[in-house]
This record gives structure tokens, C-alpha cells and sequence, in this order.
């Protein structure tokens, strides 16, 4: 039987570059066997993979995959009455938790004898100083006793969100005051709603593209104010007039981030309300320009339907 290799014993640079070549689930692996490898992987962090880590807060799965989604990796959070008798469980210490482990070659199941959610933080917590992480919640439905408490606690630590999916309930609002001020972390922000016209919410930052199913309570003062690139609301409430008022402020030096603005709603009617002076069906194609002369934009029609893409002006 050969002897075990003295791994934390190579030359610095050389154990930097070991660390380097490891595959994501080898990483994870490495990193739960000892506290020292696990100390020295956080050391190096900065210099690790970037990763997206996708978190299924219905089914506590969190699946850690490289940005172009060659290299994943999966852990997943059970109770302890879960364990099979035939398998091989290893005790190990995650973050600030205990817990029992089970691996193949793509997975970790872990075990949780008191608190599932606790176990599923920990695990965050671990990843976290493992990679440089982008965090990724592009779920349609969830726990909420688990998703709320994980978000929150992400935004504490500054964590950065490559997709942010909310559903907006009425009792929400909470969650909401939390966490709206730091969306400038956030690269994709997704909500649904229920078409409810009764929130008042408040936006004190942005993030780089906003998508709302639902967006009836998404007003012309939200819609002017909004900082991001990409804005898309569906199933609005805006009417002729409001996109009137739209393009003429953005020509006028309003919304200065926008790149791609798509609006539907059942409220925008060719019955002969003037948008830019033209009747509806005359705006399809047609290319507007800033009072200033930096960006065009090209608007396209379709059913109740605007789409508004912008192009700067290249000198």
C-alpha cells in the first residue's frame, strides 16, 4: 500500500498551482477532508474559479458550476433519517456546523440531524471562501422559511447575485426594505407578481437588468427613475400616453443607462392617441434620436407589445 502524499508539505507556489487544477467537486472534497487544506484553499480564494452557485431553496440543492457550465457540481441537504444503512457516512465540520457527509463522483449529500436550513447556510458559508462565487436564485417557486432568511443573510455579507428571482407577495415587504438598497449587487433581478397595483415599493438602487411579470404596480415614476440597462415589464398597466411621455424623456436625457426597453400591455391601443405625434402602427421601425444627438434608438412593434433598443453614437 503506498503511503499517503504529504500535499501541505510542497513548496508554496508549487501547492498554489496544485490547487489551481483541481475541478470544482474535487476542490469541495479536498476542502471538507481537513481544516488545514480547507484553511489554506480560503487563502487562495482570490485567485480560485469564479463560479455561479444556483440555489434550489425548494429542494435544498445548491449546484456549484463554472461560468461556462462545463465544470459542476452538486451538494445537496437531507435530515439524518435519510441515511442508508449501506452507506459510507464521514462526520465533518462545514462553516460553524456539524454534519455527516455521503459522496460520488458528481454529488455531496450531507445530513443535518437538527436543522436543514442551518446545514444549507453553512454550506453557502464554505463556498464562499472557496471560489469566487456569483450567486444564482432562478427559481420560479420556493421555501420561503428557507429562501428569505439565505437572501438576506447573502446581501449582509455583499455577496454578488448573477440572478435574483422574487416573488412578490403582499407580506414581502420586509424582505423587500432589506434588500432593495443593495440591488446594485445584483446582475439580473426577476419578479413576479400577481398584477397587483397595491404595492407601494421603493427602489434606493438598481440593478443591471430588471425583468417584472406582473408589473402593474411598476408606475411611470418607477419607470423613469430606473437605472438599469435592460428594463422589461410584462403584463404592465402603462398606457399610449405613458409611452409618450417615455420617449420624449429619454430623448429629452431621461433613463441615460437604457439599453433595451420591452413593455407589454393590453392598454396600448392604435386608436389614434398621438405617440410622438404619430398615430401607433407609424412607430414600428422607426429610429428616434436624443435631443443631444448621442444615441439612437429603434423601436419595434408587435401585439400590445414595445420593444425600444438603444445604440450610442460612435464618433
Amino acid at each position: 500500500m503506498s503511503s499517503p502524499f504529504p500535499l501541505l508539505r510542497l513548496p508554496q507556489l508549487v501547492l498554489f498551482e496544485v490547487f489551481k487544477s483541481l475541478s470544482i467537486g474535487e476542490k469541495i472534497k479536498l476542502s471538507i477532508c481537513s481544516k488545514k487544506v480547507s484553511i489554506q484553499i480560503n487563502n487562495d480564494r482570490l485567485y480560485s474559479q469564479k463560479v455561479i452557485v444556483n440555489l434550489d431553496c425548494l429542494i435544498y440543492k445548491i449546484r456549484v458550476c463554472s461560468e461556462n457550465d462545463k465544470d459542476t457540481f452538486q451538494v445537496s441537504i437531507h435530515p439524518d433519517f435519510e441515511i442508508s444503512h449501506n452507506s459510507i457516512i464521514q462526520q465533518v465540520s462545514i462553516a460553524w456546523c456539524t454534519g455527516r457527509i455521503t459522496s460520488d463522483r458528481e454529488e455531496i449529500k450531507t445530513f443535518w440531524k437538527n436543522n436543514r436550513k442551518e446545514g444549507f447556510l453553512s454550506i453557502i458559508q464554505h463556498l464562499l471562501k472557496l471560489f469566487q462565487c456569483k450567486i444564482s436564485t432562478d427559481l420560479t417557486f420556493y421555501n420561503r422559511d428557507l429562501y428569505e432568511p439565505t437572501i438576506s443573510e447573502l446581501f449582509d455579507l455583499q455577496v454578488e447575485f448573477k440572478e435574483l428571482t422574487f416573488i412578490l407577495l403582499k407580506n414581502q415587504t420586509l424582505l423587500w426594505n432589506q434588500i432593495s438598497s443593495n440591488f446594485g449587487l445584483v446582475e439580473n433581478l426577476r419578479i413576479t407578481s400577481f398584477n397587483n397595483t397595491d404595492f407601494r415599493l421603493v427602489f434606493t438602487s438598481w440593478p443591471q437588468s430588471i425583468y417584472i411579470i406582473g408589473s402593474a404596480w411598476f408606475t411611470m415614476e418607477n419607470l423613469l427613475a430606473c437605472a438599469s440597462t435592460t428594463i422589461a415589464l410584462y403584463l404592465s398597466h402603462l398606457e399610449n400616453k405613458d409611452l409618450d411621455e417615455t420617449l420624449r424623456k429619454w430623448r429629452g436625457g431621461r433613463l441615460p443607462n437604457l439599453k433595451s426597453l420591452t413593455i407589454t400591455s393590453l392598454n396600448f391601443i392604435d386608436n389614434g392617441e398621438h405617440i410622438l405625434g404619430m398615430n401607433m402602427s407609424e412607430l414600428d421601425r422607426m429610429v428616434i434620436k436624443t435631443d443631444d444627438g448621442s444615441k439612437t434608438a429603434t423601436i419595434k412593434l408587435g401585439h400590445r407589445l414595445i420593444k425600444m433598443s438603444v445604440t450610442p453614437f460612435e464618433m
